[in-house]
């Protein structure tokens, strides 16, 4: 089994940024497909950031592309999320996942949070104007 547990979330103005962590409390990710979401009140869990199990490719969300950075750190057992830029609508509570891949002969990453088997409980991202 494996925990995760987030970190690095706050109340920061617009134009700034924040990094969110993502450790394995218990257990190991190393090669674990993971993922960054985020869920807004009244609104649906959606995909932000994800990366693969080697840390060779990395996805984003349309909506945060350029801004947002996915990164890994397999000896320290973390991913991370360097977030710059922030916009109002980044405000959300920012939740890691992870998920052994199916394969690993591909680096595919999903955007669905249905796909992902572990999560961690989440850390609040607030954004003023």
């Amino acid at each position: 089994q494996v925990q995760l547990v987030e970190s690095g979330g706050g109340l920061v103005q617009a134009g700034g940024s924040l990094r969110l962590s993502c450790a394995a409390s218990r257990g190991t990710v190393v090669a674990y497909t993971m993922g960054w979401f985020r869920q807004a009140p009244g609104k649906e869990r959606e995909f932000v950031a994800g990366i693969s199990w080697s840390g060779g490719r990395a996805y984003y969300a349309d909506s945060v592309k350029g801004r947002f950075t996915i990164s890994r750190d397999n000896a320290e057992n973390t991913m991370y999320l360097q977030m710059n830029g922030l916009k109002s609508e980044d405000a959300a509570v920012y939740y890691c996942a992870a998920v052994r891949p199916r394969s690993f002969l591909s680096d595919d990453v999903s955007v669905m949070p249905a796909d992902y088997d572990y999560w961690g409980q989440g850390t609040q991202v607030t954004v003023s104007s």
